[in-house]
Formats: structure tokens, C-alpha cells, sequence
């Protein structure tokens, strides 16, 4: 019988290594998967790459997993807001190394790496320090930049429902970066608010179809 379900966040991440290259969904704080961050706190890993939107919000979620020095490289988009404040000390202090990528090709590549792409052209960054270094074409009349797939070890999201099969819907504007995340990296955890039968999902509402997710574990944050 399969079954993806693990009692608890901590069954859930004992696997994730030293090192290991981690996708963490969310927008901010729509769709992050808070409690599975605390829980890879608690977990221990060390000298982390994490692939996200952001570098954190104050000094919950992401912020938390970088005060605690776990992270070695970022690759996000927005590192630095308002109460980026834990990002910026450890960059000012070289503790922590960044990797900027525009948020559209943060999710093509991460795309390209679902789908098995061996690479993509973006006009995205071209004629900026952002393609300094990489390879340019001129297709079409248009300038663009060779960019690399992103593939990730682990994939932790947050989802509003799945089954033991690991199927996943979502609520609203938490699908954002989950469902690209969870077809990059070998292991997908999903954090999900409630674990219903196998045929309460609608199969038209299903997002994340179960093969691509390892584990699930529900857990008492609400769905935003």
C-alpha cells in the first residue's frame, strides 16, 4: 500500500544531509512552509544551499534557519525588504553567500530542471552584471542569456490538502513557487493542513499529483 504520510515534521526531514540543497516554497510569508523550516532547525543540518523567493522575514521561517547559521548560499530573488535584517548582517559579514537570479528566471529555471531541460535562453538579465560571464545568443532579433537548470536535493512546500499518495491541492495564492519546487528535487515534503482518503480530492482541483512528492505530514499551522 502506498503511503506518503509521516507522523511527524521531524520523520519527515531525518533524511536531509549536511550540505544538501534545499527548495523552500512560499511568496513572503503566502505559502511557506513555516513549521517545516522550524522543524529542520530542530533537525540540525548544516552548511545548507537554500533556494527561495526570499531570504526570510524578520527572524521567523527563513530568517530563523539563517540566524541559526545553517545556510552556507541563498539563491533568491528578493534577499533584502524591510525586515531583511538577519540576511544583511550575515552578508555585510561575508558569513553567507548570495546568488541573485530575477524572480521570472528563478522560475524557469527551476522549470527547466522539472522538465529535464539541460539549459534555457532569457532575455531576462541580458546587458546587466547578472550575465557577466554567461553565454548570450542573439534568436529572433532579441538578446538572450544561457541560464542553468536549478534542481534541488529536498523540496520543502506548504499545501492546503493531500492524501497518503501525496497528492496536493492548494489555497490561492500559496500554489505560487510549490508546485515547479516539488517536480526540481528528488525528495518533496509537503506541509499540509489536513490528510483526507484517497478520492476526496477532485482529481480537476489537484495541483501536485503524487509522484511527485515523497512525504506529507499535516500539521496544526493554518493554510494562507
Amino acid at each position: 500500500m502506498i503511503n506518503k504520510t509521516c507522523t511527524s515534521t521531524a520523520e519527515a526531514l531525518a533524511q536531509v544531509h549536511d550540505g544538501a540543497h534545499i527548495m523552500v516554497g512560499g511568496f513572503g510569508n503566502a505559502g511557506m512552509p513555516s513549521e517545516l523550516v522550524d522543524a529542520l532547525i530542530d533537525q540540525g543540518a548544516r552548511d545548507l544551499t537554500i533556494i527561495s523567493n526570499n531570504a526570510g522575514n524578520g527572524e521567523t521561517g527563513l530568517a530563523a534557519l539563517l540566524k541559526a547559521k545553517r545556510v552556507r548560499k541563498i539563491i533568491c530573488s528578493f534577499p533584502r525588504q524591510s525586515d531583511s535584517y538577519v540576511f544583511d548582517a550575515l552578508y555585510r559579514a561575508g558569513e553567507i553567500e548570495l546568488e541573485l537570479v530575477p524572480q521570472g528566471n528563478l522560475a524557469c529555471r527551476i522549470e527547466a530542471a522539472g522538465a529535464g531541460l539541460g539549459a534555457i535562453f532569457t532575455p531576462t538579465g541580458f546587458g546587466t552584471q547578472l550575465a557577466e560571464g554567461k553565454e548570450t545568443r542573439h534568436i529572433g532579433g532579441k538578446d538572450y542569456v544561457l541560464e542553468f537548470p536549478i534542481h534541488a536535493d529536498f523540496a520543502l512546500i506548504k499545501a492546503l490538502k493531500g492524501d497518503r499518495w501525496g497528492n496536493l491541492v492548494y489555497r490561492k495564492t500559496a500554489r505560487n513557487f510549490g508546485p515547479i519546487m516539488a517536480r526540481a528535487a528528488k525528495c518533496t515534503i509537503a506541509q499540509v493542513s489536513e490528510i483526507v482518503e484517497l478520492g476526496e480530492l477532485d482529481p480537476e482541483h489537484i495541483v501536485t499529483p503524487g509522484i511527485f512528492v515523497q512525504r506529507v505530514v499535516a500539521t496544526h499551522e493554518v493554510a494562507a
